[in-house]
């Protein structure tokens, strides 16, 4: 009587055919990186490890700013924004992030699944740099758009308050928006940083001069 789970008879278990006996080739593995076979991007990212993510994020950064160095800043923006991409999710919101320090161990170990203190740093870091980075860029277009120049110097004031560069381009930001006075403010506040700055002098004037003039239209209408 035959046992069950034999080698030669057990189901899911066949004997191998004799060489040339149709027997097909065994079907390509899927190797991560080889053609036809890489997973979906978004199971990469989701896998990947934050010191990778850290990795490719700077390696980004540093493309955008060659390309900025070689005048093609709409390759630089797209390499920025790459840059951020894969550092999407990797630090929690600040209120979280609080609470994972009150629980961090004594020794100072990250808990697991999360950045130690030396890459939130790095991490931050690469942000500041690629938002103002985004903001020096657009500046560089025909047709500015300061809306969204101001949108990034703010997220990099929100990391970092006395950011000069921050600073001045959201003074120069809020200026052609037509808000003189956070324009004067932020103006104000990035020459506390560079006190002989001549750009930063100049908008200062130029919006002193709008605020004058606005103030002794009001006068007039009274």
């Amino acid at each position: 009587m035959e046992r069950k789970g034999s080698a030669s008879g057990a189901k899911g278990n066949p004997s191998p055919p004799a060489a040339g006996e149709g027997q097909r080739p065994p079907p390509p593995l899927c190797v991560p990186g080889g053609g036809g076979g890489a997973p979906a991007r978004g199971q990469v990212g989701a896998a990947a490890e934050p010191a990778e993510l850290i990795r490719r994020a700077h390696e980004f950064k540093s493309q955008g700013a060659q390309c900025y160095k070689d005048k093609k800043f709409r390759e630089a923006i797209g390499k920025y924004h790459r840059a951020l991409l894969e550092l999407k999710g990797l630090l929690p919101p600040p209120g979280e992030r609080e609470q994972d320090s009150r629980a961090a161990s004594p020794a100072g170990a990250p808990k697991p699944g999360r950045l130690s203190e030396e890459q939130s740093k790095t991490v931050e870091a690469i942000e500041i740099d690629c938002y103002n980075s985004l903001a020096a860029c657009l500046l560089q277009a025909e047709l500015v758009n300061y809306e969204r120049v101001k949108e990034y110097c703010l997220k990099v004031l929100k990391k970092e308050g006395e950011n000069f560069k921050a600073l001045y381009r959201s003074g120069v930001a809020f200026y052609h928006l037509g808000d003189y006075d956070k324009a004067l403010y932020y103006l104000k506040e990035a020459r506390t940083q560079q006190p002989t700055d001549t750009n930063v002098i100049r908008y200062i004037q130029l919006t002193e001069m709008k605020l004058s003039r606005c103030s002794q239209r009001e006068k007039e209408a009274m």
